[in-house]
């Protein structure tokens, strides 16, 4: 029998997402913790899953090459597992502190070599669309990686968890251990450089 009067029993789809949302969350403190404890390479193999696309675009945004990015993304998450045994769930979700190795490896490989890069929206571009922009905007992106990686890794890592991870400033504060005020007062620093030097309008 139907509920009259909107009766409550818990089954709203609000609820249900946030039901799947925790038990995402406890899935994944679960296999942590087995990979602590246990080294077992099961909950190892579902924890980089569960991971694994979202790094991989953030880095294949940075690389645009699809086996440089392959290479790096496994470098990263043989840097997690090595490192895993020093996560601390009580400092910096497991997401962040993935993050902040993500994009410590992308600027260890930036100071290594300097591969051609992805436009930031990672979009194809349409067909029609004039080459001669298109060569434009990849030659501009380079330019600002090679503007931004001289820069010290604190103010890349911001650079890069904003425009290529879509962190917010929360988390990027999260995930850097910095003040929040700091991080935005590099980011907004950096934003105007980047203008001033490669925006013809200014």
């Amino acid at each position: 029998m139907l509920c009259e009067n909107g009766c409550n029993d818990g089954g709203g789809p609000f609820e249900y997402t946030n039901r799947k949302a925790v038990n995402g969350m406890d899935q994944e403190r679960k296999w942590i913790r087995e990979v602590q404890r246990h080294r077992s390479q099961t909950a190892a193999d579902h924890l980089i899953r569960a991971h694994y696309d979202e790094i991989y675009r953030f880095v294949y945004r940075q690389t645009g090459h699809m086996e440089d990015a392959m290479d790096l993304t496994q470098d990263i998450f043989l840097a997690v597992l090595r490192a895993i045994h020093t996560y601390d769930e009580g400092k910096a979700a497991f997401r962040t502190w993935l993050f902040r190795i993500a994009a410590n490896k992308v600027i260890d490989a930036r100071r290594r070599a300097r591969p051609p890069t992805q436009a930031l929206e990672d979009q194809e571009v349409p067909l029609e669309e004039d080459f001669a922009a298109q060569v434009a905007d990849r030659l501009l992106l380079d330019q600002i990686e090679a503007y931004v990686s001289a820069m010290d890794a604190q103010t890349q890592a911001i650079f890069r968890l904003r425009l290529y991870g879509e962190r917010t400033f929360p988390e990027i504060a999260a995930a850097l251990e910095v003040p929040e005020p700091a991080v935005k007062a590099k980011y907004y620093r950096l934003m105007g450089r980047l203008r001033k030097e490669f925006d013809p309008r200014d």
